[in-house]
């Protein structure tokens, strides 16, 4: 299908405040951005980078005043996500360098303290894709989505003590879970066409049968229209915007994603 997906921020800056941005979707293997527009107003020089996780991002600094960003993109993305029951476990010794780091415990997802409640969880699940597949079902059915929960990035360790939380906080316990059974599971922030509300969504991948697998414990069940705009460990490494010194908070948050 394609979409057109955009977001467009405006804030009241202070003093100069350095920006690093991340609001450019790539093309992959699940989405081909065929268009792009990306307004900085009032114009300023900005400088592109690829960090570490290969997403696109943006360096800048804005003088005192009011400043926007606007974005918008046309992307093909696929009309369903890829499901593989039964696709098996990778051993360690087998996994792509890059994929390493994605098993290791992160800021907020403590997976060294979730052995015990992960393998109940996953008891009887053949090793892999199926084990993933309990732990989104088990994230459905216990921990409340509950959009506007939070407004900061709560760990799984916090979200397992309140049982409720926000689309991130859900692939943050979905994360820890699946590292602590050694399977890589990584973070994604993006938009998923029909979300309601309407805002930038989270969910998470784990790494089983040679490739990545998309799994949204907040949907009642996984379909199409996801565009994915960054990766990472946690929802440190995938902001859609840092900035640094005084807290520049946005004056007005509006995203789209509609069908074209």
């Amino acid at each position: 299908m394609w979409l057109y997906t955009s977001c467009d921020l405006t804030f009241d800056i202070t003093i100069p405040t350095h920006f690093v941005l991340m609001l450019r979707p790539r093309s992959g293997a699940q989405q081909w951005v065929a268009r792009e527009e990306y307004r900085l107003v009032p114009s300023v020089p900005a400088f592109e980078f690829t960090d570490g996780y290969g997403n696109l991002c943006q360096r800048l600094t804005v003088s005192p005043g009011h400043f926007a960003l606007y974005t918008a993109a046309e992307v093909m993305t696929v009309d369903y996500m890829d499901r593989a029951p039964g696709a098996p476990f990778v051993d360690i010794q087998n996994l792509p360098d890059a994929v390493l780091c994605y098993l290791l415990p992160s800021r907020y997802c403590e997976s060294d303290r979730f052995g015990q409640m992960a393998a109940s969880i996953t008891a009887g699940r053949w090793a892999g894709y199926d084990q993933v597949a309990a732990i989104e079902a088990w994230l459905r059915a216990t921990i409340r989505y509950t959009p506007g929960y939070s407004d900061i990035p709560l760990s799984a360790v916090e979200i397992n003590a309140r049982q409720a939380g926000v689309c991130r906080d859900l692939a943050h316990f979905g994360i820890a879970l699946c590292r602590s059974l050694c399977i890589p599971a990584r973070m994604v922030v993006g938009y998923l066409e029909g979300l309601e509300p309407m805002d930038l969504h989270a969910w998470f991948e784990a790494y089983v049968g040679g490739r990545w697998y998309t799994f949204d414990p907040t949907q009642a069940e996984l379909r199409g229209g996801y565009v994915a705009i960054g990766y990472g460990r946690d929802a440190a490494d995938v902001a859609v915007y840092n900035q640094f010194g005084p807290p520049a908070y946005p004056l007005t948050q509006k995203v789209c994603v509609r069908r074209m």
